[in-house]
């Protein structure tokens, strides 16, 4: 059974989280763009804090990757992908978001299973 506060895939969410959150301080944004990557970087890092608290939860393994997803086409949703510096973090946010979630996934759908075992 998988341990709270300890899968490396989770942590990776709430430092990809953190890192989308700052990028505006270091690379030149719109409002648009800044805002979008508050929010979005500060969504990613709660879904992480609430994996590494719940492990055998599935559903915030997906959370990770919706949200790397839309981290992802946020360039170009929001208008921003003539910005390098923001894009390229997004994309790779984005990316690295979607693989931290798919790789916890296969553990935490054991945990979860071994947690509907228990009761």
């Amino acid at each position: 059974m998988a341990k709270a506060w300890t899968r490396w895939q989770d942590w990776a969410a709430v430092v990809l989280g953190v890192v989308l959150m700052l990028t505006p301080m270091w690379s030149e944004t719109t409002d648009r763009a800044m805002w979008t990557m508050i929010v979005f970087g500060a969504l990613l890092g709660l879904a992480g804090l609430w994996s590494l608290a719940m492990p055998g939860s599935v559903a915030s393994e997906w959370t990770h990757m919706v949200i790397g997803a839309l981290v992802f086409i946020a360039p170009w949703a929001m208008g921003y992908a003539d910005l390098m510096g923001a894009a390229w973090t997004s994309w790779i946010v984005g990316v690295l978001a979607v693989a931290a979630g798919a790789a916890a996934l296969p553990e935490a759908n054991a945990a979860h299973s071994g947690l509907a075992g228990s009761h």
